[in-house]
């Protein structure tokens, strides 16, 4: 159904701009040591993070307010040309400040265009067809996990780490190519106007997240008191970017969204500190460390496909099914942090909550667009995204703030299993707040 005339143009564009951007998150990673040091930026190494974060962050909810207006026609075509302009500026950055303007305009495009892709969908596929196509993108991302961080390894030690970036703008031509005439057919789509823009809010929500993201890099009293003023702004920012009800998970679409929040942020919190576990824990060298990192990528797809070929399945069942897999995993990580646990059972962690997530997630947006009306499914997509930002940058940040009042870098069981405990409470509350609905067909 994914490959016939009328969806074909689609389904390839969407998930070769998908397979862009995993591409270059991969990629990013792996060459960022090089990159900081070659412009003279090791004491702002997170700052090409941040500013990716910030600007994703803003333009996932300009975005959705702007598909709510107008459809997707437009974000679809911005949001590879942003992108496609940070590669370009990020590859030829001679200092830090241009790197980071680079940055920026990378994470407004992939902000923008994620959305518009969610959007696309919405309008292109039928509900029986929407699982299919999760099922897609959740495959885009397995190929730059496998092979993404060894190429870019490659091309910065043989080519230079600015082809990291200008290798990918050849693609991001052509996403950006086929992409227009799908826009095109869109045309203008309109709906609703009672939601304002909201991009005050945004950019409350995103300075509080790179406030906390810096606070736990590393963790001081300095840091604390930013810290905590960024999570004041955003608990007040995000109240108006989020479907009422869903701090409280509210059963229906709060409860949905709430769920991608807790299942991220659950499993960003374990895939952060599991190759420092496997590293001075048990003594792995640096790629065996990441490695089942790359087990979760494909139980991730694989899970995804199978659900994808059973667009009648429950999908609130595959919720709670999916949360269930992912409280496991993260138990297995609160035991393999310790010295006293062999480390091999990481693996298997990873393996069963990529299957977890690969589960879940395509039920959440396949739950979102149904729970959603048609003006308001860009709203209710960028809080889902947003969502999921936020708690995983407070896992991360926890774990930051746990390894420095706990233990250390170098010795992180007792902070990895406090760390763990609270990721495998998250799930559990997840498995809890989704029997509070029906379970429909």
């Amino acid at each position: 159904m994914l490959w016939t005339a009328e969806h074909r143009t689609t389904t390839v564009a969407s998930v070769l701009v998908v397979t862009l951007i995993a591409f270059e998150n991969m990629g990013v990673t792996t060459a960022m040591p090089a990159i900081v040091a070659d412009v003279g930026g090791q004491r702002l190494f997170s700052w090409p993070f941040i500013a990716f974060l910030v600007a994703s962050v803003v333009a996932t909810v300009v975005s959705g307010r702007f598909c709510d207006r107008r459809g997707p026609a437009v974000p679809m075509i911005a949001g590879p040309a942003f992108f496609l302009a940070g590669l370009v500026v990020a590859g030829t950055a001679p200092n830090m400040a241009l790197l980071l303007t680079g940055r920026l305009l990378q994470g407004l495009g992939s902000g923008t265009v994620l959305v518009a892709v969610a959007l696309l969908i919405a309008l292109v596929y039928t509900d029986r067809e929407r699982p299919m196509m999760y099922a897609a993108n959740s495959a885009a991302w397995v190929l730059p996990a496998v092979i993404g961080p060894t190429v870019a390894g490659l091309v910065t030690e043989h080519l230079g780490w600015r082809w990291v970036f200008l290798g990918l703008a050849p693609l991001a031509v052509v996403g950006l190519v086929m992409l227009i005439p799908v826009a095109r057919r869109l045309g203008h789509v309109p709906g609703a106007r009672q939601r304002r823009a909201g991009i005050v809010a945004a950019l409350a929500a995103a300075i509080g997240i790179a406030a906390l993201t810096w606070a736990a890099q590393p963790p001081s009293p300095a840091a604390l008191g930013y810290g905590a003023a960024g999570l004041v702004m955003l608990g007040l920012a995000i109240r108006r970017l989020v479907p009422a009800g869903t701090v409280t998970a509210r059963p229906g679409l709060p409860t949905v969204v709430a769920s991608r929040a807790l299942l991220g942020g659950a499993f960003a919190g374990m895939q952060a500190y599991l190759p420092l576990a496997m590293a001075t824990v048990h003594g792995y060298g640096p790629a065996l460390a990441g490695l089942p990192l790359t087990g979760s990528a494909i139980t991730w797809s694989m899970a995804s496909a199978v659900q994808g070929r059973h667009p009648d399945w429950s999908r609130e069942r595959l919720l709670r099914a999916g949360f269930g897999m992912v409280t496991v995993s993260v138990a297995l990580f609160g035991f393999v942090a310790q010295p006293w646990f062999p480390g091999w059972l990481a693996f298997v962690a990873c393996l069963i909550g990529g299957a977890g997530m690969g589960t879940a997630y395509p039920s959440i947006s396949v739950l979102v667009l149904r729970f959603s009306p048609k003006h308001e499914r860009g709203f209710n997509t960028s809080a889902m995204q947003l969502g999921d930002w936020v708690v995983g940058a407070l896992t991360v940040g926890f774990g930051g703030v746990l390894l420095g009042l706990l233990a250390s870098a170098g010795h992180p069981a007792p902070a990895l299993g406090v760390l763990a405990l609270t990721l495998a409470v998250l799930t559990l509350l997840g498995v809890l707040i989704t029997r509070r609905w029906p379970t429909r067909g």
